[in-house]
């Protein structure tokens, strides 16, 4: 029975497929600890199905049939993530890069360096070849173009079948490890930090993370010197994330705009975080015990869905809704987060927004914005194909680095390089780049679940093969690669965190950046339960990239 199960399974790649995910998935939901493996048990199911499949008496035709087919799904997969995932947080990405995208990068370069020489050393302590090892560094930072390139290298160096098959399979063992470690290092190091993920996140004001819940203040100007500053000064005054809502002046109820000055004894609502609302107060005045925000004689607040494309894109400092829409938009809900806008800030499709304007004109504002949940829900997949194409023939470009090296950016780094660029111009003329964020996270998740069902399934065989060749190798190499990620993690840690003070939710993203590793930021975000680690994770993609493919050949000449 389980013999015809698996037969039937090599003969319906797809549904074999399904059957992954359908197995891993339940197992992603089980928490041990207090955490779970989350799309990685996906991956787990995909080697443990993929190792039973691929059978030694299966025909080797079939065998190639399901490998070449679950390679494009893994690449289809890969591919659709980061492209995804990159229009999600180009903003941030070029925010953070601006201010200390340095720091992460250098990061990167410092433990990559560091553990290409930790894999030279152990090599030469265990007796492997330079093949061996080029995998093994591979493999521990679960890099498949940085795999393909040593091969291309050791064939064009006139090699045999054999040693063709020693970095493949040194990776193939050394890829779980290169997925385990780094989680078990998510997992421990809130714990060895002493740093509470919550709390840190709710304090990067800088990466605008949003917060879960805002406040709305009335306060009583009292200060005399506030009447010299300017709402956008006060905001400035401090890096305030605040928004300033409805004025009561001599009784009127005014909608201020960004060059407005307050005057003493006014009543003004202010929404923001509670920490940044004590130190507004603090500046201008008071808080009073006025609701000023329930008076809803002349103004009103309406909730609706940016739906109309004609807004997105352009930052609300042009839109200039005082003057033209009498509206000031007080907050904006973006998936599960809260945040105040500024006037540089981009609304994007399904954003949902609270809007302060006359009573008389909340019809009108709903159809500025749109307000319409099924437009929201229709994805133009004319973009998606045009910037996803782009960023694939990106991946495909040939670089030379010199002595024969080529480099190319791959099914992952073309698209992510395409997507954070497309993401930070938002749209070009009638196209827009971005869609909605319960869309886009619904499409990142598909490409991730596709990547690690894919690949685990790839997997299986070599495993089964060196288990049953040669079993003694596989703790070996299983060492090795553990000795390797830790070493890397633990540097990755010390350096950026203590060494840069890098936010630990935003080390999270370059540690799964530093092996390349969708899983390992799906567990990373699952873990912080904020978007923090894909800002890492998208400003080293691009270098770690790059030096894994240069470092894995660069070692096949360093070890004789």
């Amino acid at each position: 029975m389980i013999e015809q199960t698996l037969f039937f399974f090599a003969h319906n790649p797809l549904l074999m497929l399904f059957a992954v995910v359908a197995l891993g998935y339940p197992i992603s939901k089980i928490r041990i600890a207090g955490a779970s493996f989350g799309i990685a048990s996906i991956l787990f199911a995909g080697i443990a199905l993929g190792a039973l499949v691929m059978a030694p008496g299966l025909d080797p035709g079939l065998k190639k049939d399901i490998s070449r087919e679950m390679k494009l799904v893994y690449e289809l997969g890969l591919a659709v993530f980061v492209y995804a995932m990159g229009l999600s947080i180009s903003h941030s990405f070029w925010a953070a890069f601006s201010r200390e995208g340095m720091k992460k990068n250098a990061v990167v370069v410092l433990v990559m360096v560091a553990s290409m020489a930790f894999v030279v050393l152990l090599a030469r302590l265990m007796g492997f070849n330079a093949r061996y090892a080029a995998g093994l560094l591979t493999g521990s930072f679960t890099n498949m173009p940085a795999l393909a390139g040593v091969i291309e290298r050791v064939k064009s160096m006139g090699a045999g079948p054999l040693e063709l098959a020693q970095p493949t399979v040194a990776s193939a063992i050394a890829y779980p490890i290169g997925v385990l470690v780094p989680m078990l290092v998510i997992l421990v190091s809130p714990r060895l930090f002493r740093v509470n993920l919550r709390e840190e996140a709710d304090g990067l004001k800088d990466y605008q993370a949003g917060h879960h819940k805002l406040e709305v203040w009335t306060l009583k100007v009292t200060r005399p010197e506030a009447e010299s500053l300017t709402k956008r000064e006060i905001r400035a005054a401090g890096r305030f994330q605040v928004v300033f809502g409805r004025v009561l002046r001599n009784a009127e109820l005014i909608l201020p705009g960004p060059d407005f000055r307050l005057k003493v004894a006014d009543l003004v609502t202010v929404v923001g975080s509670p920490d940044d609302l004590v130190q507004v107060a603090a500046l201008i005045g008071e808080r009073s015990h006025v609701e000023l925000d329930r008076d809803q004689s002349a103004l009103d607040a309406t909730r609706v869905f940016v739906s109309n494309r004609d807004v997105v894109g352009v930052p609300l400092g042009k839109l200039d809704l005082v003057n033209k829409h009498q509206a000031i938009i007080t907050r904006v809900r973006r998936g599960d987060l809260w945040f105040v806008p500024a006037g540089d800030t981009v609304l994007e499709l399904g954003d949902r927004v609270r809007v302060t304007t006359r009573r008389d004109n909340i019809e009108a504002i709903e159809t500025f914005f749109g307000d319409s949940y099924r437009a929201l829900s229709e994805v133009s997949f004319l973009t998606f194909a045009m910037g996803l194409a782009a960023g694939l023939a990106l991946g495909q470009l040939p670089i030379p680095l010199g002595h024969g090296i080529i480099f190319k950016l791959g099914f992952a780094g073309g698209p992510l390089a395409v997507a954070l660029i497309l993401g930070r111009f938002h749209r070009i003329g009638p196209l827009v780049w971005n869609f909605p964020y319960s869309a886009n996270h619904t499409i990142r998740q598909f490409g991730l679940v596709l990547f690690a069902a894919g690949i685990g399934v790839i997997s299986g065989e070599g495993f089964r093969a060196i288990v049953a060749g040669n079993a003694g190798v596989l703790p070996l190499f299983l060492g090795a690669a553990f000795l390797v990620c830790l070493v890397a993690d633990s540097l990755t840690m010390l350096i950026g965190h203590k060494g840069f003070g890098i936010p630990l939710n935003v080390m999270f993203g370059i540690v799964a950046g530093t092996h390349t590793q969708p899983v390992v930021l799906g567990y990373a975000n699952h873990q912080t339960g904020n978007e923090l680690p894909n800002v890492g994770f998208a400003t080293v993609y691009p270098l770690a990239t790059i030096l894994k493919i240069v470092l894995a050949q660069v070692l096949l000449a360093l070890i004789h």
